[in-house]
């Protein structure tokens, strides 16, 4: 995942500084690993697993099952249902414990969760993140959030009441481009000081700068 030097720390806070004097927009910057563990997503494929091995065992041919049973037991060996029953209980719990330990692994496990599910973590997280920082703490509702997840290689805007009553959510198309753009190349800090500056661009227009403009949000770039 890339990194944020300080350079990087430096360039995003000039940036979000220069976007705040030419709006009434408070802008919050935060880039955090991940926005969710997603133990769940392992959790349901391990029960998935665990639930087709019965399934691919009725699919077995009867002549394979008593070649098998003639190996360990001998001829004319046969399984009783109690010990049918005992054996399906034994490979469903070994599967499961096979597919669980494998999903501890987070490449597996970040390449096999949907990408629906990745979407709708990291916005859950943006959103959480903004309530907790941003919203409503602004004396004309003019926060906005820009928030970076990069195990997940997604981000989010998030505006407070003000600047989401006077924008569509598609023109802030721009901003998120040039972030994933710069992340992409290896240099996330101009990614995030570009989005900054597309965001002070529509603030501009939308929240222009009065006479009282205090700064009520920290500048600085947030790592989580």
């Amino acid at each position: 995942m890339p990194m944020f030097s300080e350079s990087d720390h430096a360039l995003v806070t000039d940036a979000v500084a220069k976007a705040e004097r030419a709006s009434d927009g408070e802008i919050v910057t935060i880039v955090a690993p991940r926005s969710d563990a997603y133990h769940d997503v392992g959790l349901h494929y391990a029960v998935l697993a665990m639930l087709l091995v019965p399934t691919i065992g009725a699919l077995i041919p009867q002549s394979l099952i008593d070649w098998m049973l003639g190996l360990v037991f001998g001829w004319n060996a046969s399984l009783s249902f109690r010990l049918l029953m005992f054996a399906l209980v034994v490979g469903q719990a070994i599967v499961f414990l096979i597919v669980r330990f494998a999903f501890a692994w987070m490449p597996l496990r970040m390449a096999l969760t949907p990408a629906s599910t990745k979407t709708r973590r990291v916005r859950r997280r943006a959103v959480e993140l903004f309530r907790a920082g941003t919203e409503k703490r602004t004396k004309g509702r003019t926060g906005i959030l820009l928030y970076l997840s990069l195990l997940e290689h997604r981000a989010e805007i998030v505006a407070d009441e003000a600047i989401h009553n006077r924008v569509e959510p598609d023109v802030w198309g721009e901003a998120m481009a040039a972030l994933v753009d710069g992340v992409k190349a290896g240099r996330p800090g101009e990614g995030m000081a570009q989005a900054v500056g597309k965001i002070g661009e529509v603030l501009a227009e939308c929240v222009p700068p009065t006479l009282d403009n205090p700064n009520e949000l920290p500048d600085r770039l947030i790592e989580l």
